[in-house]
Formats: C-alpha cells, sequence, structure tokens
C-alpha cells in the first residue's frame, strides 16, 4: 500500500511541514521557474517559496516559445541569479535603488546548478533581465541536500534574501520556519534508532 502524501507540500505525511507554512502579502511578484525534475525531487523548495508568498506563481517548464515566456514576463523584471562570467552583464538591481522601487516581477530558476544553467541557455531574455545577485560568504541551512557550487542556497533561502533587501518593510524571514522544519523533520528520520535493552 503507497504512503499517504500530504496534497499541499506532497510530501509523506509523516514529514509534512504544512504546520509551518506563512502567508506573505508581497508586493514584488515572484515567478518560480522550475525544472521538471525539481518538481518530483523531496526536498525542494520552491513549491514551499510559492506556498508562502501570496503573490507569486510556479511554473514547471524546461523549455518555452518566446510568446509563452512573454506572457509570463512583466514589465519591469529581474532575475535572481548570480553574475557568473558566461552570462551577458546586465544592470544589478540594488536595494533601495530606483530600479528596486520600480521591480514589478523576481524570476526565479527553481534547480540544480546544471539544469538552471540549461534553461538560462534556452531563453536568452531570461540572460537580458537585470539581475539581484549577492555577494560575500553565504551560507545555508540546507543540510539535508548538497550544491556542486561553493557559496550557494536553497531556492527558498535566496528568495527570502532578495525579496528582504528588496521589500525591506516587510519580514521574509518568517519563510524560513518550513524549511527548518522539513530540515528537522528529515533529520529526525534519519537518525539511528535508539538502542533497545
Amino acid at each position: 500500500m503507497p504512503r499517504q502524501v500530504c496534497p499541499t507540500c506532497q510530501r509523506p505525511l509523516n514529514v509534512c511541514y504544512c504546520s509551518a507554512l506563512v502567508h506573505i502579502p508581497n508586493r514584488i511578484r515572484v515567478l518560480i521557474i522550475q525544472h521538471p525534475l525539481e518538481q518530483k525531487h523531496p526536498f525542494n523548495t520552491g513549491r514551499m517559496a510559492q506556498q508562502c508568498l501570496d503573490n507569486s506563481e510556479l511554473i514547471v517548464a524546461e523549455h518555452m516559445t518566446d510568446d509563452e515566456l512573454g506572457q509570463l514576463l512583466k514589465p519591469s523584471s529581474a532575475l535572481l541569479y548570480p553574475s557568473l562570467a558566461w552570462l551577458p552583464e546586465v544592470e544589478q538591481v540594488a536595494p533601495g535603488s530606483a530600479l528596486a522601487a520600480s521591480l514589478e516581477q523576481l524570476v526565479v530558476i527553481d534547480a540544480n546548478w546544471k539544469k538552471s544553467k540549461k534553461i538560462l541557455h534556452l531563453h536568452p531574455k531570461l540572460q537580458q533581465l537585470p539581475r539581484v545577485s549577492f555577494e560575500g560568504d553565504l551560507r545555508s541551512g540546507y543540510q539535508i541536500r548538497h550544491s556542486s557550487m561553493e557559496n550557494s542556497l536553497s531556492t527558498i533561502e535566496s528568495i527570502v534574501m532578495a525579496m528582504q533587501q528588496l521589500e525591506s518593510d516587510r519580514d521574509f524571514q518568517a519563510m524560513l520556519r518550513p524549511f527548518a522544519r522539513m530540515i528537522e523533520l528529515q533529520t529526525e528520520c534519519a537518525a539511528p534508532a535508539p538502542d533497545r535493552e
């Protein structure tokens, strides 16, 4: 008999984190483009972020036509992504800037690094968007999943950091509660059972 799964977080009921979900009214719409392989990953945090943000949308796709992507992008959109050497140089969205104040949408790619690069290669329009990037020593709380790239954060941690900078009048840190709960539950499941006497 298959395990029962929560319809909201799509996790087995014994590791459901939904009791920790929050709802935050955000001005800047967050568009999460999730790679199809990420959709089924048990520790994906793109879905979690979308459930916490009132003004957000999650699209599952690796490739879209220019028309399909154009319909999703708002006139004033920015891409949340590191400024890597192979990407074109574009305007950086600085916190408190006029561009940040006029920003309508933040586009986020939810995938591992290899798949996120593929999505960007397939969509030059995304590469040309103004960019939100972070500098400095970044430390992820993602103990149950590891990245192939140093100094990287999970999707939800990246969104929290970006939105906190872009909409500093709101507290986006609360979005990390379900993330922490997911890690806590998974750590408990992975812990060895105590010895019985």
